[in-house]
């Protein structure tokens, strides 16, 4: 496994969309990816939209962006929450400088928007946060999976096998450059 070792961040509170969070982290998993959930507190469950538990593995403010290959934030409501943490943006802004791989789904977009690093980039997302994506400088298109340079965005849960092959193929890249 050519990820073995390596490390991602995934952001998480309450009401994540629950197939957009387990379904790239077991795909990670399977890639060999160890990752991390993180979230305003370390060692607790939150639930998503339907119900679904996850449990943190560290807080926002544990964590250090150098530690990490790449940052995934899944979609539900929690991007909508976790906008609101100075820490989720330091580390969001500290992922985007380092020009590491940024996954977002849905209304993650909303997280990335407020940390101001989406302006002149292209991306897709839930048709519902379309014109929040365009007023803060990006160009949205109506594709399941849309990279441009470090940011890796899709639509919605029926996206997800292309979204998460998607992103395992940009984290391979990065790490394969990060090596030489």
């Amino acid at each position: 496994m050519e990820l073995k070792g390596t490390k991602v961040l995934a952001f998480v509170d309450e009401e994540f969309e629950d197939l957009e969070m387990w379904y790239p982290v077991l795909r990670l998993r399977e890639a060999g990816v160890v990752v991390d959930i993180v979230g305003p507190k370390a060692k607790t469950i939150y639930h998503g939209k339907y119900g679904v538990p996850i449990t943190t593995d560290f807080a926002f403010d544990e964590v250090q962006s150098s530690d990490y290959i790449g940052l995934y934030v899944p979609g539900g409501w929690a991007p909508d929450k976790l906008r609101r943490y100075p820490d989720v943006l330091r580390l969001t802004q500290e992922f985007h400088a380092a020009v590491k791989p940024i996954a977002q789904i849905c209304h993650a977009g909303w997280v990335l928007i407020s940390a101001k690093i989406v302006n002149g980039y292209t991306m897709t997302s839930t048709p519902g946060i379309r014109d929040d994506l365009e007023n803060a400088g990006a160009t949205w298109v109506d594709e399941e999976v849309v990279v441009d340079r470090n940011i890796i965005s899709g639509r919605r849960p029926p996206d997800l096998p292309a979204f998460s092959k998607r992103f395992v193929d940009e984290l391979v890249q990065f790490h394969k450059h990060q090596e030489k």
